[in-house]
């Protein structure tokens, strides 16, 4: 999962492997059909531009963009291959991605001596079900079959041999090779003319590269990290909605060979408070409060006090979950999955969530519109109603409900943050209807959170249980708890789930080390006075980035490999 490198247009996104194939694209959107899907098996499709012969390869991405260049050493030469989605001619700044033309754009420039190239063009439509026919058009080929289209431009010729067009041809020194791939939705889609790919890919470098400018303020710690990370949760931001997924891909397994696959392209209100803290730290703001605008209209409307959990990126809520029997799944970890079924579940946290995002970013939004104030209101007043209530917790378990540590804690933070709010909420504000049921989560939480015989709040009420998520305590402030309780809790979380600052989710878990637990627990040890033990976690967790800076959900452990969704929104809000 490592050797993969993200390209994004802030409407979706594809994977390219450092030997220079792209194994994943879904378009139109992060959640489409796929047009290339070998990252979950070898049958279901991909596009490879490499050298014929053996290679040394090396990459990064254009400073400031989402632009890869891969460096192909050869016995013969050096070759650079540049890739892109396209974004919108002359785009920039924050109109970068409000459009898209949704096309993969490739150059393949010699730079020393002569290389010979292969190209292998294997597009398997709708995750690897469709076979298209390959049709010769102008410059290039088109597919015929299945329920969207492509087309592609090529500067070389290709021959087409049952749904694979092939070629190879040398490169000499000071020459180039463009490549451009669109797609097009519908049986029959039209596109325009042979594109100019050399100009596209100059053009998405400018366009990333003028947005970057535009959010480079910050100068503080591991500044090229968090830069890094700004970029690319902006090109995981759905720019029309201004949502962002939590992951573009699915069915990255949490456990290699293991069941634990889900689709992570949908937009969880739970990431929302972070993510728009992320926002505000890499310098943000603009897509920060199109986010929380986002939020309030997708979980918006009247109804019985339910708040639904996830969403699709433009505002959708039924994301039933089905399973993709021919694929064999990321290196046989199957099932893959289309969907989740985590969009039924109750999880009483996300009322903290919206209600957190709403009061950091009190000072930079507009005073609430009337429909935006009563929707917070009726957020704190189900957290006031529900919060004795049981839940499938922040973990989405499937095993059922339970009365979770960090439910109760979001429910204290809603309703802290409406009391905190109440004075721009109107007349719907119950101030103090809210603090009395603020008081009793807290004296609920000191009473049945904490767990003397471990030293430590524990997951969930009653349980024996260490749970990483009760660092969520120091980080979302819960300051009813005694500080000596909260450093135990962080001390013991640190001895017992950590392992070189790599922190597992609870005992005895099966699955890897979750970064944003690692980043949690830097966090608590930063407030606790503790920046050198708070480096050191910080630094363990970022040493298994790969090597363009990106980072999945978990490690897994024995094999010090990324694992899950990749890259994963997550991992990057907690950098």
């Amino acid at each position: 999962m490592a050797s993969y490198a993200l390209l994004g247009d802030c409407h979706s996104a594809a994977l390219v492997s450092s030997g220079g194939s792209i194994d994943w694209w879904c378009a139109p959107r992060f959640d489409s059909r796929s047009a290339f899907a070998r990252l979950l098996d070898p049958d279901a499709g991909h596009w490879s531009i490499r050298p014929a012969g053996a290679f040394d390869a090396e990459r990064e991405y254009v400073p400031g963009t989402m632009v890869v260049q891969t460096t192909f050493r050869t016995a013969t030469g050096v070759a650079v291959l540049t890739d892109a989605l396209a974004l919108e001619p002359g785009a920039r700044g924050h109109d970068l991605g409000v459009r898209s033309p949704h096309a993969l754009v490739r150059g393949f420039d010699v730079v020393e001596g002569s290389v010979a190239v292969e190209i292998e063009f294997a597009p398997r439509l709708e995750y690897g079900l469709v076979v298209p026919r390959l049709v010769e058009v102008e410059a290039g080929l088109r597919t015929v079959g299945g329920p969207d289209g492509l087309r592609l431009t090529s500067e070389t010729a290709l021959t087409i041999d049952a749904g694979t067009a092939r070629g190879e041809v040398v490169v000499e020194h000071g020459a180039a090779l463009h490549f451009v791939l669109q797609h097009g939705s519908g049986l029959d889609p039209t596109f325009a003319g042979p594109p100019d790919g050399k100009r596209a890919l100059e053009d998405a470098i400018e366009a990333w590269r003028s947005w970057a400018e535009l959010h480079d303020s910050y100068d503080g710690a591991y500044r090229a990290e968090v830069h890094r990370s700004g970029i690319v949760l902006r090109a995981l931001t759905y720019v029309p909605s201004g949502a962002v997924v939590a992951a573009p891909t699915t069915s990255l397994p949490e456990v290699l060979g293991g069941d634990l696959n889900w689709d992570y392209r949908y937009v969880w209100l739970r990431d929302a408070s972070l993510t728009l803290k992320a926002l505000w730290v890499a310098a943000c703001p603009d897509e920060a409060e199109h986010y929380f605008g986002w939020m309030a209209r997708a979980a918006g409307g009247y109804g019985d006090g339910h708040v639904q959990v996830m969403f699709g990126v433009e505002g959708e809520r039924d994301l039933t979950e089905h399973e993709l029997e021919h694929l064999a799944g990321y290196r046989g970890s199957a099932p893959v999955r289309v969907g989740n079924d985590a969009w039924t579940q109750t999880q009483l946290d996300v009322y903290g969530e919206v209600l957190e995002a709403a009061w950091f970013l009190r000072d930079q939004l507009e005073e609430p519109a009337p429909e935006t104030a009563r929707f917070l209101c009726e957020l704190a007043n189900t957290a006031a109603a529900r919060w004795r209530e049981t839940d499938a917790g922040i973990w989405e378990g499937r095993e059922g409900e339970r009365h979770y540590l960090s439910s109760k804690l979001l429910c204290w933070v809603a309703l802290d943050r409406a009391v905190k709010l109440a004075g721009r909420l109107g007349t719907d504000a119950r101030p103090e209807v809210w603090a009395a049921e603020r008081d009793a989560v807290s004296q609920e939480i000191l009473e049945q959170g904490w767990n003397e015989d471990l030293g430590a709040y524990t997951g969930a009420f009653g349980s024996n249980q260490l749970d990483a998520s009760a660092l969520l305590l120091s980080v979302m402030g819960f300051t009813p708890a005694p500080e000596q309780r909260l450093r135990r809790t962080i001390d013991t979380i640190e001895r017992e789930l950590a392992a070189d600052g790599l922190v597992r989710r609870w005992t005895d878990a099966k699955d890897g080390a979750f970064f944003i637990c690692s980043f949690w627990l830097a966090n608590a040890l930063a407030r606790g006075d503790e920046a050198e033990r708070a480096r050191a976690v910080f630094d363990a967790a970022i040493a298994h980035a790969n090597d363009v800076g990106l980072l999945s959900e978990e490690l897994d452990l024995e094999r010090q490999e990324l694992i899950g969704n990749f890259p994963q929104t997550f991992s990057h809000v907690g950098l």
